[in-house]
């Protein structure tokens, strides 16, 4: 009996194991196809989280022209780049506006994100490229989206811009409903990471 169990739970593994090492690759190709947006607020205060909101219109507003035409990550990011003191300046305003004194910090930068979803899209975790913009103290909740392939507030309900920027595995990924195997990925991912 121990035997069979043992026997079982091997063949468990394996194929677990043959299942999740595609999809894991496809999650790590996304990773580097994907441009994302970061905001940290000041504080939990109502106050800041509403500026936080504030702040992200803008500068989505801002942004919206530069990231529509990209035609890949690498060319996109090189947009933000280009316009990182615009959009830092965008999203300065936007706090005068509102009546705070707090500076504003906006850098590119790799950063690890967690399983996020987006109404019908699930991002897998990694290290992915972002925009990161910080509100003074940068001490509150976060707000995130992706801004290539745009699934930022305006373009969530609009997937077939997403499906013509990604490719067929990665446009899988994003919309599969297993949160299990978004979850198995990660352990893998983290079990790697250990050993490396």
């Amino acid at each position: 009996m121990k035997r069979l169990f043992k026997s079982m739970t091997a063949a468990l593994v394996i194929a677990v194991l043959f299942s999740v090492i595609p999809f894991s690759a496809d999650c790590r190709n996304l990773t580097d196809d994907v441009f994302r947006f970061h905001i940290l607020a000041n504080s939990d205060s109502g106050s800041d989280q509403a500026l936080k909101l504030y702040v992200r219109d803008r500068v989505l507003k801002y942004t919206e022209p530069l990231f529509k035409s990209s035609r890949s990550r690498a060319e996109a990011e090189r947009k933000a780049m280009e316009n990182l003191q615009q959009i830092a300046n965008a999203a300065q305003k936007a706090v005068y506006e509102r009546g705070y004194n707090y500076q504003v910090c906006a850098e590119l930068r790799n950063m690890h994100f967690d399983i996020r979803n987006y109404g019908d899209i699930t991002m897998p975790s990694g290290d992915y490229d972002a925009l990161r913009i910080t509100i003074g103290e940068g001490k509150g909740h976060n707000w995130w989206c992706v801004m290539y392939p745009s699934l930022c507030v305006g373009a969530a309900s609009d997937y077939k811009e997403l499906r013509k920027k990604t490719s067929c595995s990665e446009y899988e990924v994003m919309t599969d409903k297993t949160v299990f195997r978004f979850k198995i990925v990660e352990y893998f991912q983290n079990i790697c990471s250990f050993f490396s």
